[in-house]
């Protein structure tokens, strides 16, 4: 399987913090690589070095075989990685229809195909197509969030915490939307529920204080029982 990205030795700094500290792995094409560790080890910051937003002070960030360590967030969305933040970044004042319009770069025949599509694989969103923002529930927010960075024609799509304070029961909806989009695109998740990690995730990359500590299939880390009592503190 080929890589669709590649971290070397990526080091980031936040004002004075040394935040990443050699931060090296490979997403894999047309699967679902999972970055895991605890709160504070660099997960998001990892994102937003590979988006852009906090540029990589040494190392490199390998694209589709580019290197775009030094390319504005707008280049890099560009060039077909859609981001979405832990925070959704939604519009709380657009509807629901008016995120999606300005989240398309591009209104071509297959963008305009695929916005269907995703109102098929999150019918909520079709539901409240008129409806704002800001008034939906947190999981149709998350499902909003994922659907403006999948309706272009994205390589890789980052998506930070899609779990982060939803119920059970739309934390299933999400895992099925995630797999469901693996047949479009490769995706790198960030997320501490263990559970939804282990069930989707392909390939893991284990991070702590900064540093990459070990890779590898989700086989061999769901069998590690003392790597995930180490570093995720589960066991």
């Amino acid at each position: 399987m080929n890589d669709i990205l590649k971290l070397g030795q990526v080091e980031t700094y936040i004002s004075q913090y040394h935040i990443l500290q050699g931060i090296s792995f490979e997403a894999k094409v047309g699967a679902v690589s999972v970055l895991l560790g605890r709160n504070g080890a660099g997960k998001t910051t990892t994102l937003r070095t590979i988006m852009g937003l906090t540029p990589a002070a040494k190392g490199s960030v390998v694209f589709d075989g580019k290197d775009i360590s030094k390319m504005a967030p707008y280049e890099i969305a560009n060039h077909g990685i859609g981001y979405v933040p832990e925070n959704q970044g939604i519009f709380a004042e657009l509807t629901v229809e008016e995120n999606m319009r300005v989240a398309i770069r591009k209104e071509t025949e297959s963008v305009m195909q695929k916005q269907d599509y995703i109102l098929e694989l999150f019918p909520d969103l079709k539901k409240f197509w008129k409806k704002h923002g800001g008034n939906l529930s947190g999981g149709q927010k998350q499902m909003l969030a994922m659907a403006r960075a999948f309706v272009n024609d994205s390589k890789l799509l980052l998506i930070d915490e899609p779990s982060k304070g939803l119920a059970p029961i739309v934390i299933e909806k999400v895992m099925e939307a995630i797999t469901e989009m693996k047949k479009h695109t490769s995706i790198l998740l960030v997320e501490q529920n263990f559970m939804m990690a282990s069930r989707i995730g392909d390939t893991y990359t284990l991070i702590d204080d900064g540093r990459t500590v070990q890779s590898g299939t989700m086989e061999m880390l769901i069998e590690d029982e003392q790597l995930k009592r180490k570093y995720l503190g589960i066991g």
